[in-house]
């Protein structure tokens, strides 16, 4: 009798067992292809079965939105997010290069700190700083003779270690920082977020009276509008930052090599990887080299060795193709053709809306493509006409997700959009934006 009993709470357990692991397996599957398409972890018998019968719900009346059904069904009503400049636009490009690009690093490999003990920038990695080297005189957008290599977590680590390095020790007050709107809507929050006493956000560049040292940023092509910039400041005592993450063929004509005191670049804008996150300065003064460098040895001890060696891969397969016999297929030729093909999309749209402007460029001839056109910026700076005062909240109103102008120093009539997205969601947005009357 007892070992009935045993065999028959044995079975008992058993079935107990299978039936609570198939709740739980139920339950996980349904969280995971939940609406917003996230694994959310695990929800136990407590969960009240009115969530979860939302859930289901929820389940059977949408589809996860990178389902190419409910893109064709609801394309309209979906919500298009251009307010980042999420360079995904380039993904095709590389999908096709397949292995070209592929690094594979050993787990033994770059372990150290040190790429270099020799050189200034110790931890920037050699192969890495040969290639920046080599695409520079390739496409002839900057200078790279008698200059020093600083390679940064991005060019915001690079911006701040540029501050850092460019701000007087023994001023009684933080040196200005100033730029002219519309300005990188990031430079007053980076410039700001640490309340150093070294230096502090003063605004627009183009109002800046103040005597004594100041600190002018540069950006050219401009972020948002993609205009060439100059310094504005008629000041004797002001130290200049030029960010060139645009000055690339893609987006303006290269005229002539970038020859600045310091200059900042990043891979995100140039190549599309911006997961990488890597950007170099090229910096004439080897003082102000050696400070950026001590900046960025205190803030992250260095900066990631995989990530250096998979951008040197990169920019070599760029200049390899730009030079070689596969010129046709260069990634430059590539990414002009869409800016190209997009900024005439976007002009037929704004026409045919007539609620909006955007801006016109002179043509210029470009040296590295040898074609002359006009430059076709990163971002449209996109003006709202007639009563409409906000253009993000307008916009918002029809599901396109911009940055408005007052982020950029200037009007909330203005809003910037980015022209680096997918396929699917830039064409999804340039006829939203056709069909716009009020």
């Amino acid at each position: 009798m007892a070992y009935i009993l045993s065999v028959f709470a044995v079975r008992n357990l058993l079935v107990l067992s299978l039936a609570l692991n198939v709740s739980l397996i139920l339950r996980v599957l349904l969280l995971h292809d939940s609406q917003d398409g996230s694994f959310n972890g695990f929800f136990f018998a407590e969960q009240k079965e009115e969530a979860l019968a939302t859930k289901i719900t929820r389940l059977s009346s949408s589809v996860a939105p990178s389902s190419p059904l409910t893109m064709a069904q609801g394309d309209e009503d979906r919500v298009i997010n251009l307010d980042h400049g999420d360079p995904t636009m380039y993904e095709s490009y590389w999908q096709k290069k397949g292995d070209e690009t592929t690094v594979v690093i050993p787990g033994w490999q770059f372990m150290s700190y040190f790429s270099d003990a020799t050189r200034l920038c110790w931890f920037l990695e050699p192969e890495f700083a040969k290639q920046i080297v080599r695409l520079h005189n390739v496409v002839g957008n900057a200078v790279t003779e008698n200059r020093h290599i600083v390679v940064g977590t991005g060019s915001t680590q690079l911006f701040q270690a540029a501050l850092y390095a460019l701000s007087p020790c023994a001023e009684a007050e933080p040196i200005s920082v100033v730029s002219a709107a519309p300005y990188y809507s990031s430079y007053p929050l980076i410039t700001d977020c640490l309340k150093s006493r070294l230096y502090k956000w003063a605004g627009d560049a183009r109002s800046f009276s103040k005597n004594g040292p100041y600190i002018e940023l540069v950006t050219s092509p401009n972020n948002p509008d993609g205009f060439a910039r100059r310094s504005v400041v008629n000041g004797s005592e002001g130290i200049l930052i030029h960010d060139l993450a645009y000055y690339w063929p893609q987006y303006t004509p290269i005229s002539s090599p970038a020859n600045y005191d310091l200059m900042l670049f990043t891979v995100s804008k140039s190549t599309g990887h911006a997961g990488m996150r890597i950007g170099w300065a090229l910096v004439k003064d080897e003082d102000v080299a050696r400070k950026m460098t001590k900046y960025i040895e205190i803030n992250t001890i260095g900066v990631s060795k995989d990530s250096q060696v998979r951008a040197a891969k990169v920019l070599k397969v760029i200049s390899d193709y730009s030079e070689g016999p596969n010129e046709g297929d260069s990634f430059f030729e590539f990414s002009y053709r869409v800016m190209a093909k997009r900024w005439k999309q976007l002009r037929e749209a704004v026409q045919q809306s007539g609620l909006f402007s955007v801006s016109d460029f002179p043509p210029q001839l470009c040296m590295f493509l040898n074609r002359v056109f006009e430059p076709q910026p990163a971002f449209a700076w996109i003006k709202c006409e007639g009563d409409i005062e906000d253009c993000e909240s307008f916009l918002r109103g029809k599901k396109i997700l911009t940055r408005g102008g007052k982020h950029f120093g200037v009007s909330p009539k203005y809003v910037r959009i980015s022209m680096l997205d997918r396929d699917k969601n830039y064409e999804t947005f340039v006829r939203r934006l056709s069909t716009i009357r009020s």
